[in-house]
């Protein structure tokens, strides 16, 4: 199921951003073998952790140099590794670029960090926050006058890590069928993140972006673009860029053009900001969505995550799924001749370990003798 079944995957295991890659191709048909450390190695207990959804797990210690073996053993059978060392660690753990290459010349090896391969700060710890403060992501989102706001990890972590080394491998892959040749993907968020500002660099040159936070289109400063407070205390989202959409809007109010400033001039905007902000006051979100549902004014409710889960729109679409009990987001993209199937739950450390070593050609005696040095668990 997937456009890419009968890909094979080897995901060392690793924390948010590698997990989440190897989430995206197992979603898309994929089988990816995850090789999961002996003391384990997750931010949430596995069975309740979408991100390691849809595969199988064998533990190793990679240490030793049984467990060595076997992860090369599992190379020569693959089309991808993926791992998310800090530079220098697989090799020093014989698992590198080169002796992988070696045991299979058409392997894609994925190498996913925050600093990248090189660099002065190749070797230095780092989060998400680290990342995409560095490479200028952080700084523009937040309020005039207050400090950036992080957005979740969403920025490097996510889209500038694991979907952008999940895009590598899949160019990698196409590459492939050219040359016969693998290669290494380096994927870096510190190069991912900077990436995602690619559209901002170009509005900044053309005198469309300054550097002072909160005073511009879409960061808050535009006060049709922004969210507003409700009756109730939650809160709707105003997308209103375009004028049509904010004639829409204004119409969905009951507010008068007339009475306005010009919509893009922004010496108007702190009148402008506070008749959206009364107005909507006066209303409830779900009164508001109503009020807005037949108006094309691009306001939407702000939903938690709980709610998002059972707005219509999603239930009809199947943007959520229940696996393993929980709900989480579903597959995506979608395909219309190869449907990716519904995640199957988490694997347990280990669950598959003799499965997939028989499938590698060990004999029982062997997995028991990689069981009694404590090199597979």
């Amino acid at each position: 199921m997937g456009p890419l079944e009968g890909l094979t995957v080897i995901e060392i295991a690793s924390l948010g951003p590698g997990p989440f890659c190897a989430m995206v191709l197992a979603d898309l048909g994929a089988q990816v073998i995850r090789v999961d450390r002996r003391e384990g190695m997750a931010a949430l207990p596995l069975a309740m952790d979408p991100l390691n959804r849809g595969r199988r797990s064998i533990v190793l210690d990679l240490k030793r140099p049984e467990a060595r073996e076997v992860v090369l053993r599992l190379v020569e059978r693959a089309d991808v590794l993926q791992e998310g060392f800090r530079p220098g660690v697989a090799e020093r753990l014989g698992i590198g670029p080169d002796v992988c290459l070696g045991r299979n010349p058409r392997l894609v090896y994925a190498r996913l960090t925050g600093w990248g391969q090189d660099g002065p700060l190749a070797a230095r710890a780092g989060h998400d926050i680290d990342y995409i403060g560095l490479v200028g992501a952080l700084h523009p989102i937040g309020r005039a006058g207050g400090p950036p706001v992080p957005p979740l990890n969403l920025l490097g972590d996510f889209g500038g890590g694991g979907m952008l080394a999940a895009l590598g491998v899949l160019a990698a892959l196409w590459e492939r069928q050219r040359s016969g040749r693998g290669q290494v993907v380096d994927a870096a968020m510190v190069d991912g993140s900077a990436l995602l500002t690619a559209m901002f660099h170009g509005m900044r040159a053309a005198g469309l972006w300054n550097d002072e936070r909160g005073t511009n289109l879409l960061d808050t400063g535009a006060p049709f673009y922004d969210c507003y407070e409700t009756a109730d205390g939650k809160h709707v989202a105003v997308g209103a860029l375009e004028p049509q959409f904010f004639m829409g809007l204004l119409m969905g109010l009951g507010i008068d053009p007339g009475s306005l400033p010009l919509q893009f001039d922004p010496s108007g905007w702190p009148v402008l900001r506070e008749r959206l902000a009364a107005a909507f006051r006066t209303r409830t979100r779900d009164e508001w969505d109503q009020v807005f549902s037949g108006v094309d004014a691009c306001v939407a409710p702000v939903l938690t995550m709980e709610e998002a889960a059972r707005h219509p729109h999603n239930v009809e679409r199947g943007t959520f799924v229940e696996v393993g009990g929980l709900t989480q987001p579903a597959p995506a993209p979608r395909f219309g001749r190869t449907p990716a199937a519904v995640p199957s739950p988490p694997a347990a450390a280990g669950e598959h370990t003799d499965e997939i070593l028989a499938e590698c050609g060990f004999t029982p005696e062997e997995v028991a003798a990689l069981r009694a040095a404590q090199a597979a668990g």
